[in-house]
């Protein structure tokens, strides 16, 4: 029987939000991420100590399409059975919750700096199929409500950034497989393109896995001709 609304989904108390104050305390952690990927960074284990360049070197080999990923979580217990809940028990309430999970996270002024400095807050759109299924898009809900919790709720835009090809999931795909299947399938809207010139942009999605969504959904809107891209995720996979 899944957990009554007012209860807590984790320990079952009862809280008036998904996830009580405790158990929130206990799972957010913290995690030094690379400023533009949100992977992990290595533990030097000399010292035993999580360094922190600010980017993997990855990134620092090859530059993201995105200016800066922030994410709360790691994709792991508690949170990843709480996100599929969200996603596929219907439960677009949970967003809220969520958002205040972002913005308590590590990293939480960089992502109130982005949120302030934004002109759009988008969302990654859901493939038709999939959203008629659903019945609402999981990352849309979210960036909703990071932007009425910034004080921002009109920066919100779900039409800006369109879906133009409907992908197989990428849950069971490979990297290279993943990058494959999202080439081309983002675009700005042609009539709207003018209002991202020189437009800073906070891009929406619920959890991060190789990038490829992110990054490739990033590229379209720099493309357009805006000046900087914050990606917000709100669980990233770890890496193997």
């Amino acid at each position: 029987m899944p957990p009554l609304a007012s209860q807590c989904a984790v320990c079952r108390s009862w809280p008036t939000d998904p996830v009580c104050n405790a158990c929130t305390a206990r799972f957010l952690g913290a995690v030094p991420r690379c400023r533009t990927c949100a992977e992990a960074l290595p533990l030097d284990l000399s010292r035993g100590l999580r360094t922190s360049p600010g980017q993997c070197l990855t990134c620092i080999a090859q530059t993201p399409s995105a200016d800066a990923v922030l994410v709360a979580v790691d994709y792991a217990y508690p949170w990843s059975a709480l996100i599929a809940q969200y996603k596929f028990g219907d439960r677009p309430g949970w967003a809220p919750y969520f958002a205040q999970l972002l913005l308590r996270a590590p990293g939480v002024l960089r992502a109130l700096e982005g949120l302030a400095a934004a002109d759009f807050i988008v969302p990654i759109p859901l493939a038709e199929p999939r959203l008629q299924t659903r019945g609402f898009n999981q990352s849309w809900e979210l960036a909703s409500a990071l932007a009425m919790q910034s004080g921002s709720p009109a920066k919100a835009d779900a039409h800006l950034l369109l879906r133009i090809k409907n992908t197989r999931s990428q849950t069971d795909l490979l990297r290279a497989a993943r990058l494959r299947n999202v080439v081309g399938a983002f675009a700005i809207d042609p009539l709207r393109a003018p209002e991202l010139l020189h437009r800073r942009v906070v891009l929406v999605d619920d959890v991060m896995t190789s990038g490829a969504t992110l990054f490739t959904a990033a590229q379209a809107i720099k493309s357009a001709g805006a000046s900087h891209v914050t990606a917000i995720a709100l669980a990233r996979t770890p890496a193997p």
